[in-house]
Parts: C-alpha cells; sequence; structure tokens
C-alpha cells in the first residue's frame, strides 16, 4: 500500500479545498478584499484609538494631544521613508513576519505610554507610529499586479476610511467604561490582536498572480535603488503633481480625522461618538463603488485617465460643499460625508487605480510599494509640519472656522495639481510586453 507524501501543507492528490476555492474568481475576490480591510482596519486598533481622548495635563490644565499626535505622526512620516526601500525590496515570503514583529513594537510602545511621566508621552506615541507606516505595504503587496487590483485596493482603502471612526469608537466607549486616557490606547490594542491574527493569515494564503494578471498588468518585482530611480525620472512630471495633490489632500484628510471631535464640537455635534463611524460609512461605501468601478475598464491608458478625471470631478464636488456649507445650505452631517467623499476619492484612486495603471500601462520594472511610499513619505512630511505648527491652531471654539478656510485652500490647489498630472498622462501610449497583443483585462 502506497502512503501518501505531505508537501506544503498538500498531498499528491492535489489541491487543498482551500485552494480550490481561491482558484474561483468571485472566491478570490471576495477573499482578498476580507482578508485586506480587515488585517488593515485591525492595524488602526493599535494606531488611533487614543485620539479620542482629550489629554489634559493635571498638571498645566493645558491639552498636550496635539503634541500626542505631531510625535505618532512624525514616527509614521520617518516609517514611510524607510519604507521608500525596505517595502519596494520586500518579497512575498518575509511579509506576514515582519507584519507581527512591526505589531508588536507598536503595542509594546503603547503599554510605555500607560505608565511612563507625561513628559516621555510624546515620545512612546513616536515609537507606536515608527513600525506602523509600513503595514500598508505588505498588505498591498498580496493585491497589486492583479487584474481585479482597483477591486481588492479599494477594500484595503475602506479599512482606512471606516477604521479610523470605528477605532475612534472603541476608544470613546472604553473611556465612558471607566478605562484611563493613559491606558484606553494598549487596551484598544488587544481588542485588535486577535482579528489581526486570522485577517492575516488570510493574506498569508492568497495565491501569487496568474499568468493572466501578469500580461494584462505587468509583473511586479522587489526593487534595485536604480530601478528606483529609473521609473521616477521617466514618470517624473506626471508623478510630482500626484504626489502634491496628494501630499495636500493627505493633510486634510488627517486634520479631519485626528480633530474629528473638535471639528463635529464646533458643528454642536460633539457628544455623539457614534458620528465618527457613522459618517465614515457612506463615505467608504461611496469611495469603494467608484473606484472598484474602475476594474472594469480594460484598457490600462483609459482607467488610468478616467481615475484622474474622477479625482478632479470629485474636488470640485468637495469644494462646493464648502461653500454651500459656509452660506448654510446643507447641515453639518451630509457636510462632512460630502466632503470626505470629495477628498477621499482622488486619495484612494491612488492606491487603488492611478499607480496601479501607470505601471500597466508603461511596464516599468517595481511595484506599486515603491511609488505609494514616495507619496506617503512627502504626505505626512508635509502633515508632521502642519502639526509641528499646532500651537498656533486655534480654539476649540474656533477650530470649525479654522478646518474650512484650510479645506477650501487645500482643494482648490490639489485641483490645479491633478489637471497639470492629466496633461502629464494623457501623453502616455501602452507599452507592450512579452509578445501581447493588448493590455486587456477581462471584466469582474
Amino acid at each position: 500500500m502506497k502512503v501518501p507524501t505531505v508537501e506544503h501543507g498538500r498531498d499528491q492528490h492535489g489541491p487543498s479545498l482551500l485552494e480550490r476555492w481561491l482558484s474561483e474568481r468571485w472566491f478570490l475576490a471576495l477573499w482578498c478584499v476580507v482578508a485586506a480591510f480587515g488585517s488593515y482596519a485591525a492595524m488602526y486598533g493599535f494606531r488611533k484609538p487614543f485620539t479620542a481622548g482629550s489629554y489634559i495635563d493635571a498638571t498645566t490644565g493645558v491639552s498636550i494631544k496635539a503634541w500626542l499626535v505631531t510625535a505618532q505622526v512624525l514616527g509614521y512620516t520617518l516609517s514611510k521613508f524607510i519604507g521608500i526601500k525596505v517595502i519596494s525590496e520586500m518579497n512575498r515570503e518575509r511579509r506576514i513576519l515582519t507584519l507581527f514583529i512591526l505589531i508588536g513594537i507598536a503595542q509594546l510602545a503603547l503599554v510605555l505610554f500607560a505608565i511612563v511621566p507625561v513628559p516621555f508621552k510624546a515620545f512612546c506615541l513616536f515609537l507606536n507610529g515608527l513600525p506602523l507606516g509600513m503595514v500598508f505595504g505588505l498588505v498591498l503587496g498580496f493585491l497589486e499586479g492583479r487584474r481585479l487590483t482597483e477591486f481588492f485596493v479599494a477594500g484595503l482603502c475602506a479599512s482606512f476610511i471606516l477604521a479610523d471612526g470605528l477605532t475612534k469608537t472603541v476608544g470613546g466607549w472604553l473611556l465612558e467604561s471607566g478605562v484611563t486616557e493613559s491606558w484606553m490606547p494598549s487596551i484598544a490594542g488587544l481588542v485588535f490582536v486577535g482579528p489581526l491574527g486570522f485577517f492575516a493569515w488570510m493574506l498569508q494564503t492568497i495565491p501569487s498572480p496568474t499568468a493572466e494578471d501578469i500580461q494584462a498588468r505587468s509583473e511586479r518585482t522587489p526593487m534595485t535603488g536604480r530601478d528606483r530611480v529609473a521609473m521616477f525620472r521617466r514618470q517624473g512630471l506626471g508623478l510630482l503633481f500626484v504626489v502634491l495633490a496628494y501630499v495636500l489632500i493627505t493633510i486634510l484628510r488627517s486634520i479631519r480625522a485626528d480633530f474629528a471631535p473638535e471639528i463635529w464640537s464646533g458643528m454642536g455635534l460633539g457628544q455623539q461618538p457614534s458620528l465618527f463611524t457613522y459618517s465614515e460609512i457612506w463615505v467608504a461605501l461611496g469611495v469603494i463603488v467608484a473606484n472598484s468601478l474602475l476594474v472594469l475598464v480594460r484598457d490600462n491608458r483609459a482607467a488610468l485617465l478616467t481615475a484622474m478625471v474622477l479625482s478632479i470631478v470629485s474636488l470640485g464636488m468637495a469644494g462646493a460643499s464648502i461653500v454651500i456649507f459656509r452660506n448654510d445650505g446643507i447641515s453639518a452631517f451630509p457636510f462632512m460625508v460630502v466632503l470626505g467623499l470629495g477628498m477621499y476619492l482622488p486619495y484612494v484612486a491612488v492606491h487603488t487605480t492611478i499607480f496601479e495603471r501607470l505601471i500597466a500601462l508603461t511596464r516599468e520594472r517595481g511595484n506599486m510599494g515603491f511609488l505609494m511610499y514616495i507619496a506617503d513619505a512627502v504626505g505626512y512630511l508635509g502633515y508632521a509640519a502642519v502639526m509641528l505648527g499646532h500651537s498656533f491652531f486655534p480654539s476649540k471654539e474656533h477650530f470649525l472656522d479654522f478646518f474650512i478656510i484650510a479645506s477650501g485652500w487645500i482643494v482648490g490647489s490639489s485641483l490645479i495639481a491633478l489637471l497639470i498630472a492629466t496633461i502629464a498622462f494623457a501623453r502616455l501610449h501602452p507599452k507592450l510586453s512579452d509578445g501581447a497583443a493588448a493590455l486587456t483585462a477581462p471584466a469582474a
């Protein structure tokens, strides 16, 4: 009697049940979206809950929250710069282990935050942000270079829209339950340990891109320093203005997220923590639908330009909402939803489509992680600079006026930058690879 041999969890009789299911396109799409959404949302549980607190120094009576946010952003920003090299060179085999190491360091920093004196708490949040900035690239590496990448990454991006409000709501509930502001962040992190482990396992089981994926979207490979320089030189003009718009939107997105309690309070709705989640549910739904539908555009050039036009239109919508709100033509909740949609649509389009289709169109050697980490590094550097000048921010009573004015300037400037980038990308033409007759992808 012949004894079956086992290799990598499979026997000689063929693939496992899960592998057979993952060979079905609809199941793979669902699996990837859930895995990406869940794993990155769980990461937010180690990053954002602390912003639900006020952090009034008992000695001085002054809030140190802005300094805490600034410290975390500085760590997160440095992480993005490190990630330009680390993420672009990362291979598949090291991603999950690296993910767990990074999360462990972040949680340890939150525990230290709870026990050290006030002067050192900001440093703990710097240490917390330092590893977390590379989590996105680790997750993205499992999703890019596929015919359904837009759909997959839309699910990933929905996590940082919805999870921002969700984790702040968790933080608020913990505070209402009697947990102190110092211990709340680390306890919130413990809440998300189990989910993170499960969703990371789901990521690990995602199969590599197929031959059809590679033909449609190009092969994604680890990059050398020479590869990174060559890509940016060839596509520099369009990338420069996309990154500029991305920096401005990152600043606005971060202010809106980190100072949500102050903004909602300015509109008279500050006593309802659930609004953090409810408003972002609608934003996430709109962003997911709009960006994931771009997977239906088979031609890479057409998809790239469609994403650019969609981004420009959405910013125009955001600008209109600001004007209408200032003239009392719209109430607080729909204003925050419309502004969020107008702001997040281009922000997410960079993640889901613009960089993905740019690589697919030009057949550049490399990966999305490199481009995303350039954009994120500069974006968070801009926000860090803003936060370092937080002492110039107005008081809570006048923060809403400041937010509205800043939103108007940022939206207008981003709109101009994306118009220039669109003109630059419109001049690109498809580059075929491996004898492919056309760069097309089957509809979802």
